[in-house]
C-alpha cells in the first residue's frame, strides 16, 4: 500500500512544520517593526496561523491586529507589503521556492466567542443540566 492511502485528508507534518516556520519568521519580522508602512506603525499584530499549499508555493497568513482591524486597513498593508515581508522571511527561512504570503483577518476568536456565549445562555444550560440528570439515572 502506498502512503497516500493512510492519509487522513488533513495537511502532512511537514506541511505544518514548514507553516509553523514560516508563522514565526513573519512574528518576528513584524515586531521588530522592520515593515516601513504608516498604517502598520504601532499596530500590534498576531500572527496566529499559517496555511501552506501542498505545492508550497502559497501561504495564507491569519492575523489577529490588537483592537481590531476597522475598514481592513491593516490587513490591505500588510498585503500590500508582502512583497518584503516575502524577501525578509527569505534570509530565515530556507526553502527552495519561497511561498507568496496572503494575509487575512482570523475569524476563530469571534468564533469561539460566539459558541462561548451560546453555552453560557441560561436555555442552553437548562438542557444541559437536564441531559446531565437523565445520563446519571441510567447508570
Amino acid at each position: 500500500m502506498s502512503r497516500r492511502e493512510h492519509t487522513t485528508g488533513g495537511p502532512s507534518l511537514r506541511l505544518l512544520r514548514v507553516g509553523e516556520n514560516v508563522r514565526h519568521a513573519i512574528s518576528a519580522i513584524l515586531t521588530r517593526g522592520d515593515v516601513q508602512d504608516p498604517d502598520l506603525d504601532g499596530a500590534p499584530v498576531t500572527v496566529s496561523e499559517v496555511r501552506v499549499s501542498p505545492d508550497l508555493r502559497n501561504a495564507t497568513v491569519f492575523v489577529m491586529p490588537l483592537g481590531g482591524d476597522e475598514g481592513g486597513v491593516i490587513t490591505k498593508a500588510l498585503n500590500k507589503n508582502s512583497a518584503f515581508i516575502r524577501g525578509e522571511m527569505s534570509k530565515v527561512v530556507h526553502m527552495k521556492y519561497m511561498p507568496r504570503l496572503k494575509f487575512k483577518i482570523d475569524e476563530s476568536f469571534d468564533e469561539a466567542s460566539h459558541i462561548d456565549a451560546l453555552l453560557k445562555n441560561p436555555k442552553v444550560q437548562r438542557d444541559l443540566g437536564a441531559a446531565g440528570d437523565s445520563s446519571e439515572d441510567d447508570i
